[in-house]
This record gives structure tokens, sequence and C-alpha cells, in this order.
């Protein structure tokens, strides 16, 4: 992990108040794989074309990459990714193969003096190969490179945290191949403009493989064709926008399962690929799909991805989100809570990641907030209510309060060396919100508003936000400062001074950096008559305030710690 200094301090910039930890060392290679500069900006990729052969017996793969762009500013040169362990044989523009030199795991291709014309006649004349002027091209304009190249991609050392391709066999000993890249990036394997917020419309992805082995892949299977050489060759594509590291390739002999789950009118293909031998555990297991589906849609919307259907791929590491090909490595098991883990909470990425999405990955609780908060969701609506508060609170336990939840900007952020705090402080930031609100149906209007405005789209902190303050109409602003920006959670001090013949007089107060930070919270009485007091909600805010408890004849008061996440302090 690198990022750059000026990085760290636009970050810091923005954070509030200040953390004593310390990220890693922030280099160059990073601010060009994080930074929207101004190679990057100029334009944006609606289209690409991949198109690679897998030789398992090296490792290695082969192919080209058509990318299909339109100019957003005025520009001569425009930077690509591919990790620089990986060969380009050529970058081709109209039959003709343009200049390009690599900077770290970037490659600047240079238009400004390419040749004006091509060697071919049209006609009997000789054609302009594109109306640029002054060799530049100008907003609104279209076209595409293609970019050949080869190479042994990066091997993950530890999928899907360490990025890279899963080169196994099955316990039959036939080829078991996989990719995941979601931090490292999709630059590993194939060439793009790999940023996380420039999403393709659609993308075709045909891959050759070894003759008996099945490649799956996005979206919908478009052809499949015996090659004659020993390889078949498998043609997918995308019809909705698709991050990047999305992408990915499943190779093994499989088995295929086919269902469908209905919803009103609309149908959605399931499809389950697994190895053969495992057919029978899959088909038992996998049958948590409906019901989880049928959750997701009435807390979340529709599925996104009724085009490209829902796909579940057997996979020799733990899993990945891939949009609408989810890789499941969970071994047909189940949590003590009744549900398998990589099921619910890889589905939840389908709406919180692959839909909705960020636009740095410094916002990646958009994605893993929401995709934790949604597995205690779907506890609540197969079960109850207060055993998805009791799986928070299990998940509680891994929180370490070390770092912000939101990290630094422009520098590509691949987490800390404790990354919990993203997963599961976010998810009790959620579960406190749904509180602060105190209105169920508002909180998943929100949600679900959210889905909608967002569908298919790259957003970050700010516009979500916004978006819940006008929905709500309040500013929430202060408290999703204070849980994203500080590495704890606010510490709610408070006394209570018991009376005789009076009652209790209870002073609060919240102790946070966090201008205009003012959080309801709720209190529990314990003591005489406990079983009819009611709770107390009050609002505390940063400076201290004091009142009286009415009825209440005990100094043994406590904070609901089931919808709040935050640190009681009592002076005594």
């Amino acid at each position: 992990m690198a990022k750059r200094i000026v990085g760290v301090f636009i970050f810091l910039l923005t954070a509030i108040g200040c953390f004593a930890q310390k990220y890693p060392v922030f280099t160059h290679a990073d601010s060009l794989r994080g930074t929207l500069s101004p190679e990057r900006s100029c334009y944006d990729v609606y289209f690409y074309d991949l198109h690679l052969k897998i030789n398992p017996d090296d490792k290695s793969i082969s192919g080209y990459n058509t990318i299909y762009f339109k100019a957003v500013k005025d520009f001569d040169r425009m930077q690509v990714d591919l990790f620089r362990n990986m060969d380009i044989d050529s970058i081709i523009w109209h039959n003709i193969s343009l200049k390009y030199w690599h900077d770290s795991n970037a490659v600047f291709i240079d238009f400004a003096h390419k040749p004006r014309f091509t060697n071919t006649r049209i006609g009997g004349y000789r054609e302009p190969i594109i109306p640029l002027d002054k060799d530049k091209y100008i907003i609104g304009q279209k076209d595409s490179i293609t970019i050949y190249y080869h190479g042994k991609p990066r091997v993950a050392k530890r999928p899907p945290w360490d990025g890279g391709f899963v080169w196994s066999t099955d316990s039959l000993g036939k080829q078991w191949i996989g990719v995941a890249c979601e931090l490292t990036g999709a630059s590993l394997w194939w060439p793009c403009k790999d940023h996380i917020s420039n999403k393709p419309d659609s993308m075709r992805m045909t891959f050759d493989v070894p003759t008996g082995l099945q490649c799956i892949s996005n979206g919908r299977l478009r052809s499949q064709k015996n090659l004659n050489n020993g390889y078949t060759s498998f043609s997918w594509f995308v019809s909705v926008p698709i991050i990047n590291y999305d992408i990915t390739l499943n190779i093994a002999d499989y088995s295929h399962i086919s269902d469908y789950y209905l919803s009103g009118k609309d149908t959605l293909t399931l499809d389950y690929y697994v190895l053969s031998y495992n057919k029978e555990k899959a088909r038992k297991q996998f049958e948590q799909v409906k019901p989880m589906m049928a959750c997701y849609e009435k807390f979340f919307g529709k599925y996104p991805f009724y085009k490209d259907g829902y796909k579940l791929v057997e996979a020799d590491y733990w899993g990945m989100e891939h949009q609408s090909c989810v890789e499941y490595g969970n071994h047909y098991k189940n949590n003590q809570f009744g549900f398998d883990f990589i099921i619910i909470h890889e589905t939840a990425h389908e709406w919180w990641g692959n839909s909705l999405s960020c636009s740095d990955p410094a916002d990646m609780w958009l994605h893993e907030a929401f995709a934790t908060y949604a597995e205690a969701l779907y506890i609540e609506c197969t079960q109850d209510y207060k055993t998805s508060v009791k799986y928070l609170h299990g998940q509680e336990k891994r929180i370490g309060n070390t770092y912000p939840i939101i990290g630094p900007y422009n520098v590509n952020f691949q987490g800390t060396d404790n990354d919990d705090d993203m997963y599961f402080k976010g998810t009790w930031m959620l579960q406190t919100f749904r509180h602060v609100l105190n209105d169920d149906a508002l909180f998943f209007s929100i949600l679900q508003g959210l889905q909608d405005k967002f569908k298919y789209a790259s957003t970050n902190t700010e516009e979500v936000i916004n978006y819940i303050n006008k929905k709500s109409g309040k500013d929430y602003a202060p408290f999703f400062n204070e849980y994203l920006h500080q590495a704890k959670p606010p510490i709610f001090e408070y006394k209570v001074k018991f009376i005789p013949m009076e009652g209790a007089m209870l002073t609060y107060r919240w102790d946070s950096a966090v201008k205009g930070f003012a959080m309801p919270i709720k209190l529990f009485y314990h003591g005489p008559q406990d079983s009819i007091v009611p709770p107390m909600r009050i609002t505390p805010t940063t400076e201290w305030q004091t009142i009286k408890l009415s009825g209440w004849f005990s100094n043994d008061v406590s904070v609901d710690l089931d919808e709040f996440y935050v640190i009681p302090k009592k002076d005594e």
C-alpha cells in the first residue's frame, strides 16, 4: 500500500479531529492509481471488449482489450493501467501502433505525435483517421484503442484480500482457476482505466480455456465455441454498468443447477455452478437464496441486475461479490445463526457496492458497512429483531476503534492492518442511526431511496449524507462526521445524584470533537418499581445539561447499548 503525502494532507483537512494512528507510507505509484489526474479525468470509458486465452500449464494469459471511450475534456494524452509485470505487445489505434510509456503500473499513451493518415485507400483516396483538432480529442468525441498484451499475472497469496489469480485443482485433480482483485485492482490482469469511479456502461468478456473445462463470468453467456485447437471459447456479456474489480472468471469442471426467483411479475434466473461432486450439497445449501432475495428486496428494493441474472459459482477461496457472479467458497457451512455467511454477505453487495458504488476506496464503508448490516437485517427478516441484535453484539466484539472508518482519499486506500471497524463499527453506526431516527419507515425509505438515486452509479460520503439530510429533513452531517472521521465512538458522560424525597438529578453531555454533535440516546432505570418506569429518551449536546428524573428513585441508570453504539462514562 502506498500513498502520497499530499493525499494524507487532503484527508487530514477533510477529516474532523486528530488521530494518533499512522497510515502506511504513501508513494507516487499509489497516487497514479488513486488520483483522477488530467490524463484520466479527460475521458470516460463506456465499453470494454476483453478477449483472453488462459494457459494453466504456465499460468499465463494473453490477448487484448479494446477500450471504447468518450472525451470529456480536450486531450492528447491518456492514462490506462496495467501492472508492470505484464508485457504490452502493442497499442493499436485505427491500425496504427501508438507510442506509450510506463510509470509504475500506469501506462501513458501519446496521441499528439501519431500519423495523421492511414496507409490504406478507400475509394482511391487516403482517408483521415479521425477529425482531430490539432491532434487533440475534443469534448464529446468517441473512439477506441486496443491493447495487446501477455504475461503471468500476479498470484494471490491470500485471496480475496490479497489480489491475484488463484491457480488450483479440485479433489479430482482437474484445473480450478479464479481471480479476485478488489483491493489490488483489475489492472493486475487486464488493461483498463483502473479507477473505481469509472464504470463502463456494458462489457464483453471472451475467455479461451482448455476444452473440457467451463468458464463462468459476469452477465449472460452469449456464445460457446470449440476452437479445434484444444481450447473452447466462452463469451459473456454484461449489459449494465460494472466496476472493474467485479469482472471475473471461474474455470473448472462445473455442474450447473438452474432455478428462478419470482418477484411480482419479474423472474430472476438463478444459476449455480459447482464442482460435480458437490452438486447435491449445493442444491440444499443454496435454498437460502430465495428467502434472502425476498428480504433484501423488501429492505433495499428490486435486485439491481435482473437483466444479467444471479449466479453463485464455487471458488477455491472464501468468496467475493463479483457482480451477477458471486464467488462462493464457504464449504456449504452455516453459522450458529443458521445461515451461510458468504451467500448472505456477498449477495448484499449486489446492492451495496455493485449497484451503488463508492467513487474512492476511502469511502468503502458504503459497500462494507451496509452489506454487513444487511446480515443483521436478514436475521431480523427471517427470525426476529431480538436475534438480530444478538448477532450485532457478536460483531461488536471485533471493533477495535483504532482508525477512522474513512481513510485517505486519492491514493487507492487499501485499508489498514485492522479493517474490522469499517465493517463492524460501520454496521453499528447504521444500527445507531436507525434508532436516532426512531422511525423505521423513514429509515428503510432512505435505504431504498439511496438505491434508487445511485443505481449503477458511483457516489461518495458527502453525496450520501446530503441525500439523507434531504430525505429526513434534518442535518445529520455531525452524526456521520463523528462516526466516520473519529477513531472512537462518542462518549456519553453522565452522573446521577439521588436526592431523598425528590428523586434523581441527571447531568450529562457528549464528549465529542465534532462541532454541533447532538445525538439522542435512550436510558434505562434500575431500582424500585423499575418494571413500570419506561425508558427515557434524551438529546445530549457537547454542553452539560441537568434534568430531573421524575419517578426515578435510584442512581442506577444505564444506556441502551442494543440500539446505540457509544461509550458510557458514568461519573460518581
